[in-house]
């Protein structure tokens, strides 16, 4: 565990969310990071350094995947926050909150199987130059769980050559060597797509869990890489 109670982290907690707390206790008890709640309903981000939202089903996933979410109170500052660079990460319902806010390009359709999936997937680093990247080699794989049931990901034909051709793909699945095809895509995404970031490369968004694979009692450790490239 490293000593990182410099950078203070912001996790927001919205009815319905279920991986806040997994979150605040990979980053605190893993990591020894500073990290408090806040609440969907506040207008302040308490001098927070960096905001994360969590997975889970905020709303009850009514409407859509993050569409109430992206309008609660405290979304106007999380989105005034990352316009001015803060660094932002969304992990699963986070990620579908980011694309609803138009932080970050693209949507999160239904899996294309129609069903929710919970397993251990590998992912392929395609970008190390965001806040959350920046201690993993490019080229690298992780371990980490996926469970969502809308974590398809689909922009249209030109802004995916464009998200692709500008290094915006920042995860991709792939296989335990890192190659990377449809039979090791859970979910239907395009181009094997499991996360984002934008122009800035400030905000990020990923459906596989980091915070759940932050000890190897849980299957893997090497969700933590994310949050140490932040704190780092």
């Amino acid at each position: 565990m490293g000593d990182y109670t410099v950078m203070k982290i912001g996790i927001v907690v919205f009815p319905g969310s279920n991986c806040d707390r997994d979150t605040y206790e990979s980053l605190t008890q893993q990591l020894g990071a500073q990290a408090i709640y806040l609440w969907h309903k506040n207008h302040d981000l308490q001098d927070c350094e960096a905001i994360i939202l969590p997975g889970g089903f905020s709303y009850g996933d009514y409407l859509r995947c993050g569409a109430i979410a992206h309008l609660a109170p405290i979304m106007q500052e999380v989105i005034s926050f990352a316009k001015k660079g803060g660094p932002v990460l969304g992990i699963c319902n986070g990620f579908q909150i980011l694309t609803e806010s138009q932080l970050l390009p693209g949507v999160l359709l239904p899996n294309a199987e129609l069903k929710f999936i919970c397993d251990q997937i590998w992912v392929r680093i395609e970008n190390d130059q965001t806040p959350f990247t920046k201690q993993i080699k490019q080229g690298s794989t992780l371990k980490m769980p996926i469970a969502h049931r809308d974590g398809n990901y689909f922009i249209q034909a030109e802004e995916l050559k464009r998200i692709e051709g500008e290094g915006q793909v920042v995860f991709r699945y792939c296989n335990q060597e890192g190659q990377s095809s449809e039979k090791d895509n859970p979910n239907g995404s395009l181009n094997q797509i499991a996360g984002v970031c934008n122009i800035k490369r400030n905000v990020v968004g990923l459906m596989p869990h980091p915070e759940r694979a932050c000890e190897k009692l849980l299957g893997s450790d090497e969700g933590k890489q994310l949050f140490e490239s932040l704190l780092g």
